[in-house]
């Protein structure tokens, strides 16, 4: 397949703070590639980079055949961005808007309204096309807003958080949209908090602290050792009513290993030789009544540690040692540091040690 974007140790910097640091990317013509995160990762950076808005500070890149840093003007025209704000004039028609911007992308007028009508009819928004863009909802304004950066045909199409803040159909519409627009050759670059999101991806990029932790294909990723390690196994537990009761219970449990909550059914990674009928009959008693075991894939909300990082001014949280030792391929820096523990933090469902901030770490 025809690579349409590819960096090598892509960086920048804004003074001391390194914003994007050392990024290899290889995306083919036609992928859908997702980018995970914790906000402040560096994901936006990282696309403004793409999109030749911003210069690196070191590496290189090439989006759509051109070299970023010597063909910018020609990057910049073939590909099209969504930022997290629609970039509509609400007081216009949804018409006005998309003829605006096909003109400002330089296309003849009779080919702009061509294509107004041609994105407008995509959408399911052309019968709207007279009505004020302000009138719309938050899912017809996102709508709007890719077919604005789609207007020129763009090879490349990035889009920061599509989805955030609209309803489960609204977001199912706009991943269809995405699909037509993919299977069409446009290749999609997303970011998202979404896992389910995630893994309608052909291929993840997990960032942290500006950094590539890991990607590949979802299938791929949740059969890392750190998802799933060797003698474990997840299992679904479908409760009735009473599932945030019963996850208190599950995460006493001396087999269970991590727990996480979805509506009325928990997932639980749990040791492998324990029974599904012991499972049960734990859980049963907090539960109030019946609840059903199977056993169920890994998804991508089992990815290590990373993700549940926190840091604030006073220091920085990281797990405890089991969980730290999970990170060890991807900050062995973290395990040549002396930590100088102000307190213990619990952060459910794992506990957070508190540590002074790295200035004041010893390395050895």
């Amino acid at each position: 397949m025809k690579t349409v974007i590819r960096t090598e140790k892509l960086t920048k910097r804004f003074g001391d703070l390194t914003a994007v640091d050392g990024i290899d990317l290889d995306v083919h013509e036609g992928e859908v590639f997702g980018f995970l995160g914790p906000n402040g990762a560096g994901k936006t950076t990282t696309l403004r980079l793409l999109c030749a808005l911003i210069a690196p500070t070191s590496g290189s890149a090439e989006i759509a055949g051109f070299r970023l840093g010597r063909e910018d003007a020609k990057i910049r025209a073939a590909v099209g961005i969504l930022t997290e704000q629609p970039g509509l004039y609400e007081r216009q028609s949804a018409w006005d808007n998309l003829v605006f911007y096909a003109t400002l992308y330089g296309l003849a007028p009779s080919v702009a309204k061509a294509q107004a009508e041609r994105y407008l009819r995509l959408m399911g928004l052309w019968e709207r096309r007279t009505e004020a863009v302000a009138t719309f909802s938050r899912g017809m304004k996102q709508k709007m807003a890719i077919a604005r950066a789609a207007l020129h045909e763009p090879r490349v199409l990035f889009l920061d958080e599509p989805t955030a803040g609209i309803d489960p159909v609204a977001r199912r519409e706009l991943w269809n949209l995405l699909f037509e627009l993919a299977a069409k050759g446009v290749t999609l670059m997303v970011t998202t908090h979404y896992m389910d999101e995630a893994e309608r991806c052909g291929t993840v990029g997990y960032l942290y602290l500006s950094r590539m932790l890991v990607s590949g294909k979802p299938a791929d990723l949740t059969r890392l050792p750190d998802v799933t390690p060797a003698g474990m196994r997840r299992v679904q537990v479908d409760c009735a009513r009473g599932a945030a009761a019963v996850m208190g219970h599950a995460r006493s449990l001396p087999y269970v290993d991590d727990v996480t909550i979805f509506g009325n059914s928990l997932h639980l990674l749990v040791r492998g030789e324990v029974a599904d009928e012991r499972i049960a009959a734990d859980l049963r008693g907090a539960a109030g009544t019946q609840v059903g075991i199977r056993p169920i894939d890994a998804a991508l909300e089992g990815l290590p540690g990373p993700w549940d990082a926190l840091v604030n001014v006073a220091g920085v949280l990281l797990p405890e040692p089991k969980v730290l030792l999970a990170w060890r391929r991807y900050f062995p820096e973290l395990l040549t540091c002396k930590l100088v523990i102000v307190k213990v933090v619990p952060v459910a469902p794992l506990t957070f040690w508190k540590v002074a901030p790295p200035s004041v770490l010893t390395c050895h």
